[in-house]
Order: C-alpha cells, then structure tokens, then sequence
C-alpha cells in the first residue's frame, strides 16, 4: 500500500495552494497592516466563507478517522448527534453572539473583565491557552502517526511538511487567509470522503445494498430512549448532552467566536450559525456511511489477518488504501482531506493563541503600544505558537499512554469555560471570587472524572474498552494499552458501582457536568462572599436600596447591563413583573418589558435606544449600546430568542 507519483501530486498540490492563499493576502489589501485585518480580517467577511471556516475548524482529521469507525464498531446511534446540532446552533446565534458583538472585543476573554475583573480574565485566558497548546500538537501528530502505519508516508516529514506551511500562511495571511484556506480545504475534505463513498458502495453493490446489509448485521440503531447517563450512547446523551458539547465549541470558543467577530455585521454572524448547520449535517452523514460502506465491504473483502489493523485510528486509512488502490490519485485526495481538516484545526489554534495572548495578557501591560508594533508582535505570536505546536507534536510522540489523556484534555476545560461564560452572562448575582472558584471547582472535577475515566479503561487493558468508556474511540487505542481486537464482539461489562460508576459517566455529558459544576459553585459563593466586585475590576458603592432577592451578591450598580442576557426573566415571562424584576437581580434593562418580537427598543423616544444628540455622548454605532459621559445608565438592544 504505497502511493503513487499522482497521489504525491495530489497531496502536494494542497499544500501549495494553501501557502499561495496565504501568500495572496499577505501582499493584498491593506497587507495585514493593522492588528484588526490581522485577527479579524477587518471585520469584513461574509457569512459563507465564516460558515465554512467554523466547519472547517470543528471537523478535524480526528473527527474524519474516529466517526467512521465509531459507526463501523458500534452502529449508527452515534447519527443522532446531529439532533444536537439546531440548539447547538441557535443559541449561540440569539445569546452569545448578539452579546460579544455589540461590546465589539477582539477576545472572547475581554467579556469576562467587562462582566467580572481582570483576574478572571486571565484565569480564562490561561485556561484556554492551556487546553490549546496541548491539543494542537496531538492533533498534528496523530494524523501523521496513522498515516505513516498504513501507508508507510514519512512520520516526521508530514509533521514538518503540515506544521511549517501551516505556520507561514497563518502567520503571513491572519485570519483572512486562514479563513480562505479553510473554505479551500472545506471542499477538499468533501470531495475526499464522496469519493471513497461512492467507490467502496460501488464495490459492494450499490448504497441500497451497504444499508441492506448493515440493517440484517444490527448496525442501524433504533432510538435508545434510556435516561442513563453512565450508558455510553443513547438518545439523549447525543441530543442533549452534545447540546452542551456544541455550545463550547460553537458558543464561547476563542476560535471560533473570533470567525463571528470577523464578519461585516451582527446579521452575517448570525447568518454564518445558520447556514453551518446544514453543512454540519451533510459532514456527519458522509462520515456515518463511510463507516457503514466500511463495514459492509469489510466483510465481503477481507484483509489477512497479518493485514488487519490493531487500532481503530488505522481502520479508515487501511479501508481507503485498499478500495482506492487500484485508482491513481484518490487515495492522495483523501490524504490531502485527512491533512486539510489537520490544517484548519491547527491554523485555527495558532491564530486564536496569538489573539488572546496579544489582547489579554501584552496590551494590557503595554497599552502604549504602537498599531505597527502590535501587528508585527500578533504576526510573532502566531509563528511562535507554530513553531511551539511542531515542539509538542514532538512532546506527544513520547507520551505513550499519557496521550489518550493529552487528547481527552481539550473535551476536560471546554465545559468549564462554557460554565465561566454562562455564570457571568444569564446570571447578575455572581460576583468575581465565586467564578474564579467556580472554575477552579470545575476544572478540579473535569480532570476528577476524565482522569479517572482514562484509567478505569486501562485497567482493562486486556481486552476492549468498556462500550461506556468515556475514552474517545478515535485515538482510544494508539498505545498497546488501548489496543482493541476490532472484529471480536464486545463483551458484556461489569456493572461498575460507587466510584467505579461515577468514571463510567459518559463522555457525552462531560460539558453539561463540568459547566453545571461552575455555575452551581459560583453561584453559591458569590452568595456568601457578597463582594462589591465591578466591571474592569472597579469597585463601586452597593445601591441605597439594594434588591431583596438574592442576598450578599454583587450589587446591581457594579454589573454591566451589556454583559448580561436576562435568560430567567424571559423563560420565565408568566410570572408577575415584580418577581422577573427579583430575576434581574436588580439590573436594569430597558428594553425587558417590550414586545420580545420586536428586535429594537425606544428609550427617550429615540428608536434602537440611543440617546439624543449632545456633546457629551460617546456613541459606539452598531453595538447596541450607548452609553453617555458621566451617567452610568445603557439602552440595551435585546435579541429575542
């Protein structure tokens, strides 16, 4: 199984366009003069190359090798993750987005210092760096890893190869470049997995034939509607919990909320949520019946058993090389769309790195910096984190069995974060002491479980991992200790009890837990601790009459009236306006008692709630705000939802 001379081509050529893309907006436009077209590509996308670029970044060479053989071992249940996806989708667009829009912030971490303090901030930025520079480096690497085992392509000539054309075009071009990329590489990525689909279904008689046969072989799954949440994948794991797992993605992640800041208004950002659903869906079905064409052919063409793959990584390359190789050129097309969804995860994390470090933790200690200084500094940046990313692929090859722990990392600190944002956005209440400690709460209690989880299945090395292991089955077996025997049925587990139990929870739920975990400890700190705790770190005086309900939060006066969506008062709109008023904690909002079909608000008889003209006003246009010099009081421009 080796390629050809046009595979090599192939593969090559991806590369090269790439690099040109880049190269074409570095010498274009304003040339990336500024820091704003190098973060956010002058804030003047449109909605379709923003919408295939959040494709591009959440569907990743992980995702193109692990659904497929997810489907290929344990049927299509997983198919219903895309029930998650409209709520995944729709709440970002009416809640998060309107939100950070309008405060007009490079950084999604900025939000946090507007709604907490500075400290917050930081601790959010830390986080994330964290969990990225961890991540980006196993994804680079893994892909390579599978690769070199089947096809015998060169390991560390790949990770060169990806590692340095993604570090140029991302550090020449910025965020439009890795944009455009991104759409380039979108369509690579589809054209790769169509054309295995249709040739293996060929092979096998036709597509009605694959689901025939998956049908009699008990790989189409019905709907599980059990409650469980140690169950490894029923109904509502994948439509509620992947709720949770699509609003850490798609909801408060730097890198993808920096694409919805980058377009030219608040209604192309909304516009780009929608029209990636659609795309979504078609992504996931391509690699569902990937892996049923996969398992039907695999049966009727087997491979000898010194042939067989020892680990579900190598299943889907192994499958592609041997339906493929009788076709000069296909098995490099889907090299170059397995490569391309490593490209625009990678460059996704290099740019959004060098935003948070450039916005969160440089210019606020430098704030006399020049525009020339801090773009040559944020271009870097970028390159230094690419350079970084090649050092942890490094990293990665020598972590052995810590691996699987390095890539369950990424899924760990995603559903604290959400929980981070969500406390500080549809909760007035919370105060700065009670989300640093609910972070760290849930921090604590993501790595408990995942931890605990990872070495639950190692314990069963022996064999498979338990069907409700909350390992990720893509890179659940690239150490001999998660080596899984793919073609031997499961066996039926152990019930686990007492702690045993709470590690078998599913990976699922890990977001909606660890968020939860935050909001419920920040929220009952900032109950007892009571701190004054303001906007950017100001303290200011607790009102004369401070509300009844909750006791010993942060005073109304101290919270921004922006930074925050009055999501119990509007889910709970029966109730009499004087307990929604208790709801707000005291907060003010104009526009809460309008007509929630209305998108605009009066306030002083001005539409869309801006004051009068005076000298004194400071306007900040399409924000949604208006705030006038020396009155603490906003017109705030609500979204219904």
């Amino acid at each position: 199984m080796e390629f050809t001379v046009i595979d090599y081509i192939i593969f090559a050529l991806l590369l090269v366009l790439s690099s040109a893309i880049g190269l074409f907006y570095a010498l274009s436009g304003d040339r990336q003069r500024t820091v704003q077209e190098f973060l956010l590509a002058n804030r003047n996308m449109g909605f379709l190359p923003v919408a295939l670029s959040l494709l591009a970044t959440f569907q990743s060479a992980v995702a193109i090798l692990g659904v497929p053989a997810e489907i290929y071992r344990f049927g299509t249940e997983y198919w219903f993750l895309g029930c998650s996806y409209l709520l995944g989708l729709l709440i970002p667009a009416h809640i998060f987005i309107p939100v950070f829009y309008r405060l007009h912030i490079t950084s999604t971490y900025e939000y946090l210092e507007l709604r907490f303090n500075k400290t917050v901030r930081v601790f959010g930025t830390v986080t994330f760096i964290f969990q990225m520079v961890i991540y980006m480096g196993v994804v680079l690497y893994v892909p390579a890893l599978a690769l070199n085992a089947v096809t015998g392509f060169d390991l560390w000539s790949a990770v060169l190869t990806m590692g340095l054309v993604c570090t140029l075009y991302t550090t020449l071009g910025g965020l439009k470049a890795v944009i455009w990329t991104d759409v380039f590489q979108t369509l690579v990525m589809f054209a790769g997995q169509l054309a295995v689909i249709v040739v293996g279904a060929r092979r096998v008689g036709g597509m009605a034939r694959v689901w025939r046969l998956a049908e009699q072989e008990g790989k189409i799954s019905g709907i599980d509607l059990d409650p469980d949440p140690f169950e490894r994948h029923t109904f509502w794991t994948l439509a509620v919990g992947g709720v949770f797992m699509m609003l850490s993605l798609y909801g408060v992640n730097q890198a993808q909320v920096q694409r919805y800041l980058s377009a030219r208004s608040e209604r192309e950002a909304k516009l780009s949520c929608y029209a990636v659903f659609p795309c979504q869906q078609i992504v996931l079905c391509l690699s569902c019946l990937t892996g049923l064409v996969m398992f039907v052919y695999d049966r009727e063409h087997p491979l000898a058993p010194p042939q067989r793959p020892g680990s579900s990584d190598q299943l889907v390359l192994y499958f592609v090389m041997d339906v493929l190789q009788d076709l000069p050129g296909l098995p490099g097309l889907f090299v170059a769309c397995l490569f391309s969804g490593s490209l625009s995860t990678i460059s996704s994390a290099f740019n959004s790195l060098a935003t948070v470090t450039m916005e969160d933790l440089v210019r606020p200690h430098c704030p006399g910096l020049s525009e020339s200084r801090a773009t040559l500094l944020s271009k870097l940046l970028a390159l230094g984190y690419g350079l970084l990313c090649l050092g942890m692929a490094y990293v990665s090859s020598m972590l052995g069995p810590v691996l699987q722990a390095a890539i369950s990392i990424f899924g760990m600190v995603g559903g604290p974060l959400l929980g981070l944002f969500c406390l500080g956005m549809f909760f007035p209440c919370a105060n700065p002491t009670g989300a640093v400690v609910g972070l760290l709460a849930g921090l604590a209690m993501a790595f408990w479980v995942g931890i605990g989880s990872l070495l639950r299945s190692m314990g069963a090395a022996g064999g498979p991992p338990p069907p409700n292991s909350t390992a990720l089955p893509v890179m659940g077996n690239l150490t001999t200790v998660l080596t899984t025997t793919l073609l031997a049925p499961t066996p039926a587990p152990q019930r686990p009890t007492g702690l045993q139990k709470f590690y078998s929870l599913s990976y699922m739920w890990y977001s909606a837990h660890n968020s939860t975990t935050v909001i419920l400890v920040g929220l009952l700190v900032s109950l007892l601790t009571g701190e004054c705790g303001g906007a950017g770190g100001q303290r200011r005086p607790p009102p004369a009459h401070p509300p009844l309900w909750p006791p010993g939060p942060t005073p109304a006066a101290a919270v921004d009236p922006r930074t925050i969506y009055p999501v119990l008062p509007r889910l709970l709109c029966c109730l009499p306006q004087k307990y929604r008023q208790r709801l707000c904690c005291g907060v003010g909002f104009p526009a809460q008692d309008a007509d929630h079909g209305d998108a605009t608000v009066k306030s002083n008889g001005v539409a869309n709630g801006l004051a009068p003209p005076g000298p004194r006003r400071l306007e900040e246009e399409g924000q949604g705000y208006v705030r006038t010099a020396g009155a603490p009081t906003y017109a705030v421009q609500e979204t219904s939802f």
